[in-house]
């Protein structure tokens, strides 16, 4: 066997030797979570990884509970993403098309302070929200969050969608335009469908966002009724003295469901989005 051969075999067993420790890095933690929920009583520690018996237990005290409002915080965490999500995707399309397609005054400053903006984390506003957020008399409802949410999707979401249009032709605006069409009439009937890609690539991330959000939906809303997935979840853990995990295993497999199962569905549009938004800048 030659001497680039060996390389070869060493270099591609290397990598797969690679890729199993990453998935069992990544697998691992999830299926321990996914057993916890499983597993009599209330400690995640268990000697093995699948229990010995298995309960639906902590599932029924989830939507039980008195205590817990479980069913609420996952109708308002739904609420509040449903509605970020639609505002926030509209937003970064009207904003992506117009610098993609436009040609105006300041244009690139524009770009230029979209990609400056979208490098600092979003937490370094929060204090200035905070503060404008409780002179509009918005705090501790859901209304601040979704506000919040979709106007910061622009930021982040703007030039990856702007790459995605810049790929379209130019020349079917031009043929809509002598056909008499307006530049609304182009967006929505010519654009958007050709947009779908990058549409469920936004869509997913402006979901996905404010679904596992904590930071800012801990400042913001005070009522417990009020109270968002993460938020609830947390106090869950914190309020029992940090020992009923295997409750709160359950918690994280029902919320993980729903995002698992619009990811399966929508990678390889999700995967589209990305890559054609990334070709062009």
């Amino acid at each position: 066997m030659s001497k680039r051969k060996t390389r070869s075999v060493i270099r591609l067993t290397a990598s797969y030797v690679v890729l199993v420790i990453l998935a069992i890095c990544s697998i691992y933690p999830a299926l321990w979570i996914i057993m916890g929920a499983f597993r009599p009583g209330t400690a995640l520690y268990s000697k093995t990884l699948i229990p010995k018996s298995l309960t639906l237990d902590h599932f029924r005290e989830l939507f039980n509970s008195r205590i817990i409002l479980f069913p609420q915080w996952y109708m308002n965490t739904l609420k509040v993403a449903i509605f970020s999500m639609l505002l926030g995707v509209l937003l970064t399309l009207l904003t992506s098309y117009a610098l993609s397609r436009f040609r105006f005054r300041g244009r690139q400053n524009a770009l230029s302070v979209l990609l400056v903006l979208g490098m600092f984390p979003g937490f370094m506003s929060m204090i200035a929200i905070f503060l404008l957020l409780k002179e509009m008399q918005l705090l501790d409802t859901h209304v601040a969050l979704i506000m919040v949410y979709a106007a910061g999707a622009p930021l982040g979401m703007t030039l990856i969608s702007k790459g995605f249009f810049d790929t379209i032709p130019r020349s079917l605006d031009e043929a809509a335009r002598i056909d008499g069409a307006s530049n609304f009439k182009i967006f929505t009937h010519i654009i958007l469908p050709l947009a779908r890609p990058i549409l469920t690539y936004l869509a997913l991330l402006q979901f996905v966002g404010p679904w596992g959000d904590f930071i800012f939906a801990r400042l913001i809303l005070r009522s417990k009724d009020k109270w968002t997935l993460a938020v609830g979840m947390w106090d869950m853990v914190s309020s029992n003295q940090n020992s009923n995990f295997t409750l709160f295993a359950a918690a994280a497999v029902l919320i993980a469901v729903p995002i698992t199962i619009l990811f399966m569905l929508m990678q390889r549009l999700l995967v589209d989005g990305l890559t054609s938004g990334a070709s062009k800048g």
